[in-house]
């Protein structure tokens, strides 16, 4: 997957090996998972629809949120990075990536630039160890 707001690829893993997978790999960046939304469980509970497997993880990196932070306060309106786990019909795995880059050139200040492809450079690090 790559599009304008996006990266990511289909892994070989379970769909819960992928989850345990790619919050090893955000660690070893500086990020944590702030939240965890199983999509596919709310829409059974909410709606009695059964879905493949789709959780978003919302990915932080402490230190990088912070210089964001300060240097936009409402930066927080597009924070965190959304990472997404997500079965398809056939079963494959994929693991997609909010680009930074593309989000965070809505804000209008150059002090976000750098910081946007420090964040990009680590997700695309994860991404590729996976």
């Amino acid at each position: 997957m790559n599009s304008e707001f996006g990266f990511g690829k289909v892994v070989e893993e379970s769909f819960d090996g992928a989850i345990q997978k790619v919050t090893a790999e955000l660690e070893k960046e500086g990020f944590g998972v702030l939240s965890d939304i199983d999509v596919a469980a709310k829409m059974k509970a909410k709606l009695d629809k059964d879905m493949p497997g789709y959780r978003i993880l919302g990915a932080c990196n402490p230190a990088l949120a912070y210089q964001a932070i300060s240097a936009v306060a409402d930066i927080g309106l597009l924070l965190p990075c959304n990472v997404l786990v997500r079965e398809d019909k056939d079963g494959k795995v994929h693991v997609d990536f909010m680009d930074p880059e593309s989000v965070l050139s809505l804000v209008k200040d150059p002090g976000v630039t750098p910081l946007a492809q420090d964040v990009k450079g680590r997700l695309r690090r994860v991404l590729a160890a996976l």
